[in-house]
């Protein structure tokens, strides 16, 4: 190409002859006349195609991959080659690829576009590394993700299971965190959220009706779907996760809340050209205002105080009062505490401070003292009165 050209300038510019620029050129004078004459630079044309080893077993390709579209070249190759094909493992595999699409269309996607305070997306997250939870204890974590369609500002919420009462605490904590309520959420097929056919559980559905929310339950293996939670979650594991230390639950629900506010929400988002935080207070004004308090989603239940004045939860033995022995409590567990109270009067029967860590036995010293003074009291009534007799009635019992 460069040849051409310049034998074409030598002949237009600087005027020389034939002669002279075959001089220059080396190259012979018909040649320089065929590049004078061709007002197209020089191409190779189109060669003759060369026989492939893989001619012969195509029609047996395409009969494999009509009966099973997603067959693996690996499989493909097995069975051609019982059939005398003596070729390589390229050749199969970049024909396979060029195929396959024939057979099996590729699924398409249409751009989205969010309206301020339409969608938020929900997902569970499982951090990388067990939390802290005190007592030299270390727990399997996850987080409770939300990201807004809109703004993609996020929000995070630690639980210790993916149980409705947690995974619904952690939604209600991420909306508190967002500031309003969109009009759905999205949510794929969560054990919690999903109960089998594309419908909501109960406590799903009883969350989001007091909160007048809709919702979205996304088809199985959809992760396209909620792209932006899947790269909200990368970020996470490569902006917070990295260095990073923990003292507790709390300080890493503390330093996620900050992550958020001060590094993911107050980037500028790549695909929006927009910082999140920014766009979140514009969406705000078109979101329904959260109300005064979330809905409760505290586990709950009725039991009897044993004689062993306690209730286990979450394998921790929590004391109750053993003044209540034999009558009916109402046991409420919430993130942060345990409370029992007594049915018939209301009595306050315990309240801890929930633990995490596991295998504990947690008594209140008020319960200690109160099991110590019943087990007094029936030691007492257990000892028998003794008559103490003067000795003057002995002696006129006994003769002298």
């Amino acid at each position: 190409m460069q040849e051409w050209a310049e034998i074409r300038a030598m002949r237009a510019v600087q005027g020389l002859s034939i002669k002279e620029i075959a001089r220059r050129t080396g190259h012979s004078r018909n040649t320089i006349r065929a590049a004078l004459r061709s007002a197209e630079p020089p191409r190779y044309g189109p060669r003759a195609r060369r026989a492939s080893k893989l001619d012969p077993f195509k029609a047996k390709i395409h009969e494999l991959l009509g009966d099973d579209a997603a067959i693996s070249s690996q499989v493909i190759r097995e069975r051609i080659t019982e059939l005398g094909f003596a070729g390589g493992k390229t050749i199969v595999d970049d024909y396979v690829r060029e195929l396959r699409p024939v057979f099996s269309p590729p699924r398409t996607f249409q751009r989205t576009h969010y309206e301020p305070g339409g969608l938020v997306q929900f997902d569970v997250w499982e951090p990388s590394r067990p939390i802290p939870v005190g007592r030299g204890q270390a727990r399997r974590g996850y987080v409770v993700t939300s990201c807004s369609g809109y703004s993609r500002a996020g929000a995070g919420a630690l639980v210790f299971s993916r149980e409705a009462p947690d995974v619904l605490w952690g939604m209600g904590r991420c909306l508190e965190q967002l500031g309003a309520l969109p009009a759905k959420v999205v949510w794929d097929r969560e054990g919690a959220v999903h109960r089998g056919g594309g419908l909501p559980t109960e406590e799903f559905a009883a969350f989001c009706g007091r909160l007048g929310l809709g919702w979205v339950i996304l088809d199985p293996g959809d992760c396209q779907a909620k792209g932006m939670l899947e790269r909200l979650h990368d970020f996470i594991e490569r902006s917070f996760e990295p260095a990073r230390s923990f003292a507790n639950e709390l300080d890493y629900q503390l330093q996620l809340d900050v992550w958020f506010r001060d590094r993911a929400n107050a980037r500028t988002h790549r695909t929006l050209r927009a910082v999140p935080a920014e766009r979140l207070a514009v969406e705000r004004r078109r979101m329904r205002p959260l109300p005064a308090t979330m809905p409760d989603v505290d586990r709950r239940w009725v039991m009897r105080v044993p004689a062993q004045p306690y209730l286990r939860f979450d394998t921790n033995d929590y004391s109750l009062d053993p003044r209540l022995a034999g009558r009916r409590v109402e046991v409420r567990v919430s993130q942060r505490e345990i409370v029992a109270v007594a049915l018939d009067t209301g009595e306050l029967a315990a309240r801890h401070r929930r633990s995490f860590a596991k295998h504990l036995t947690l008594t209140d010293s008020a319960h200690q003292q109160a099991l110590d003074r019943l087990r007094g009291d029936r030691r007492r009534r257990r000892d028998p009165d003794v008559e103490v007799r003067p000795l003057a009635r002995y002696d006129r019992l006994i003769p002298a």
